[in-house]
C-alpha cells in the first residue's frame, strides 16, 4: 500500500510517516498513556496548537 506521498506505508496512523510540524510524535506519546491521563494531554496539546495559530495571525514588525 502507498501513502499520498507515494512512499510505502510504514504502519503509522492514516499512512503518515512523519509530519513537518512534528505532530505525529506527541500524538503517539499521548496514545500510549493510560486512558485517564489522555484528556489532560490532549488539552495541553490543544492549548499549544491554539497559541501557535493565534501567534501566526499577529502582525509582524520588521
Amino acid at each position: 500500500m502507498q501513502t499520498e506521498t507515494g512512499s510505502a506505508d510504514s504502519g503509522a496512523p492514516d499512512g503518515a510517516e512523519a509530519t513537518a510540524d512534528g505532530l505525529l510524535t506527541p500524538l503517539e506519546v499521548i496514545e500510549e498513556q493510560p486512558l485517564h491521563t489522555r484528556a489532560e494531554s490532549y488539552l495541553a496539546l490543544h492549548a499549544e496548537l491554539s497559541a501557535r495559530l493565534e501567534g501566526a495571525d499577529a502582525p509582524r514588525h520588521g
